[in-house]
């Protein structure tokens, strides 16, 4: 959207792979600036940007070290903007089973879960004011894509792992039983928070 919007964006991604697919799926935008670097070091220029965003991803940040990065590469007056999807996990009987089924095969699922890095907003921001908003999201897959959204998570024990055929089949188990229409839908809360840090 950032793109879209004509602006230049600089995508710091430590992950080889991922930075390499973001390069792919990119490519059609000439503002778009590939970079490898962490939230903590991004190797970007002192007050070069005005906004630093993550999506789905601050809860892997060391908050403070972070924090101190971002106030060097943003530009006086800069915005520190976070988001990501909180799903509710008790709203239907699929996302029940869903939750259930992280809980028993996830493999460090309980510390990466982004209710955690919602309680501690505050550090990325403090003493600086932000606001928040909430936002209704809802994603909608078949099998497939269900399963790929599973085995894309950090906590989904991967192939060579005992947990993973058993975890696949009560992920079928579950798309049998709960799917309308050959699709499951997941409901969130996108939670947004921003405010000035520079």
């Amino acid at each position: 959207m950032l793109l879209e919007n004509g602006n230049t964006v600089f995508g710091v991604e430590p992950n080889a792979k991922m930075r390499q697919a973001g390069e792919r799926l990119l490519a059609g935008f000439p503002k778009f600036m590939s970079v490898a670097g962490t939230a903590e070091v991004t190797t970007l220029a002192e007050a070069s940007v005005h906004f630093v965003t993550a999506a789905q991803a601050a809860h892997w940040f060391d908050r403070e070290r972070a924090r101190r990065e971002f106030l060097r590469i943003l530009k006086p007056g800069g915005w520190l903007v976070l988001l990501w999807n909180e799903r509710l996990t008790d709203s239907t009987a699929f996302l029940r089973d869903y939750e259930h089924l992280l809980l028993s095969f996830g493999t460090d699922y309980q510390e990466v879960r982004h209710e955690r890095t919602t309680e501690a907003v505050n550090e990325f921001f403090d003493p600086a004011l932000f606001q928040e908003r909430t936002l209704a999201m809802r994603q909608e897959f078949d099998y497939a894509g269900l399963q790929g959204r599973l085995l894309s998570s950090s906590y989904a024990p991967g192939p060579e792992h005992p947990k993973h055929e058993p975890m696949l089949r009560e992920l079928r188990r579950i798309f049998d039983s709960r799917a309308i229409g050959g699709r499951v839908a997941f409901d969130y809360k996108t939670r947004v928070y921003f405010g000035r840090l520079g």
